[in-house]
């Protein structure tokens, strides 16, 4: 795929350019770097205004009877960004502090992440305001349906394909498809993705998010001139996402100095057994109490005289608050924006090399979008063909960007951002405006 655009000569204004930028609100994060990206691309002003604003954005009550007999009602949300390229895609997350802006910026997000890995999806979201760990199996699979019959307008093969996302995983998904296939009475395999393999999901779709952030990393690594034998890793995220990087990397040759979890984060400057730290964490669900190293806070994790650190947690860790006491050379973001928008230009003048989300954690849309082919089709890979294919994409995708980056002298966030507007843009003036 060429990257050298050619730029229109138009003239853009930015409605919200010079209003004071809050930070941590996800949503005017993400329009920050797309305002960057579009004035760079000189964006046609009318394609600028299609591109800043979601297509469809729901909000639902979800009412569920409780194991007590109780009513709660919950709220409930999703947002398809844009489907200009193909079906929206995007996970479903569980948790107290989902809101409508988070969502919207996870799916804007998202829409970008598809395109700069040149797959044919659009970018959506969902959510809902509650707290799963406090929910019995039964509540769970109750609000998850209702949810699911709230928002079925919008879902579909062809439509919204959601997946998995925080405090969500296979068994969820399981029962997205059984209740959207009740309602349509057949089963429909392709509503979404990160579904058991028994039932349609693809091998290698749960290390596919790690697996690409140890892809990334590599090809930083390289770019920079940097062995990866040797090469020193603190990983913020001991989930699904970072403990499958750290045991990659690990795997690569490089030593993980450092991990941690919202129980706690531990140090050791010799490596830590990542294989070991997995048990652990299957048998205890937290890394608390484990003690192959020395407890650090997750203040301290950031800021470590490290090689990589690849924040694979939460948002909004890296600030302008504490941007200037990173050490890292390279940060890959295995967490979908936990660098402020901020905190870029801190690290920039830091000369820190950033592989941003859109691209280093794009290796789980990339195989959710292998499992959507293979449902479609009724023809499954071997998990070495997943891998193959997945290394292929994240690959050249990292090298997409890196030479967009060189051509323009812009950081890689702003060449990702570039890269996926300049695609998705093509398209709408390909297909031009209904009317």
């Amino acid at each position: 795929m060429a990257t050298d655009l050619r730029l229109p000569t138009h003239k853009i204004v930015h409605p919200d350019k010079d209003r004071f930028l809050n930070e941590e609100n996800p949503f005017e994060a993400m329009m920050s770097r797309f305002d960057r990206a579009a004035e760079l691309l000189d964006l046609e002003p009318g394609i600028y205004q299609v591109l800043r604003n979601a297509e469809k954005q729901l909000i639902v009550s979800i009412p569920v009877q409780l194991d007590n007999g109780n009513v709660e009602v919950y709220t409930g949300y999703r947002v398809l960004y844009n489907t200009s390229r193909g079906p929206a895609k995007g996970g479903i997350r569980f948790d107290l502090q989902v809101t409508l802006e988070e969502v919207k910026a996870l799916a804007a997000w998202m829409t970008w992440k598809c395109a700069v890995v040149n797959i044919p999806f659009g970018g959506s979201k969902g959510g809902v305001v509650c707290d799963p760990l406090k929910m019995s199996v039964g509540e769970l699979e109750r609000l998850t349906r209702r949810y699911t019959a709230g928002i079925i307008s919008v879902l579909g093969p062809d439509s919204d394909v959601p997946a998995p996302d925080v405090n969500t995983n296979e068994r969820v998904m399981a029962w997205v498809m059984d209740t959207y296939s009740m309602r349509v009475g057949h089963t429909v395999t392709a509503v979404v993705t990160g579904k058991p393999v028994e039932m349609g999901g693809s091998l290698g779709r749960r290390e596919a998010t790690g697996r690409g952030c140890m892809l990334v990393t590599k090809e930083a690594l390289e770019h920079l001139g940097m062995p990866v034998r040797g090469t020193t890793v603190s990983i913020q995220g001991f989930g699904n996402v970072g403990s499958v990087a750290a045991e990659m990397l690990e795997r690569e040759g490089c030593k993980i100095t450092a991990i941690g979890d919202r129980s706690g984060c531990i140090y050791n400057p010799g490596g830590i057994d990542v294989v070991d730290a997995i048990k652990y964490v299957r048998k205890h669900k937290t890394l608390e109490g484990y003690n192959n190293g020395d407890p650090i806070s997750g203040d301290e994790l950031l800021t470590l005289d490290v090689d990589v650190l690849l924040p694979a947690a939460l948002e909004n860790v890296i600030t302008s608050k504490n941007a200037s006491k990173v050490r890292a050379k390279v940060i890959v973001e295995g967490a979908n924006g936990p660098t402020t928008a901020g905190a870029d230009a801190i690290l920039d003048e830091k000369g820190i090399f950033v592989v941003p989300d859109i691209l280093a954690n794009a290796g789980g849309v990339t195989v959710s979008y292998f499992e959507w082919v293979q449902d479609r089709g009724g023809y499954f890979w071997s998990e070495e063909t997943v891998n193959d294919r997945l290394r292929d994409i994240m690959t050249r995708s990292f090298r997409d960007v890196l030479s967009l980056s060189r051509q323009h002298k812009v950081n890689m966030r702003t060449a990702a951002y570039m890269l996926a507007i300049s695609r998705v843009s093509t398209v709408h003036k390909l297909r031009g405006i209904y009317a």
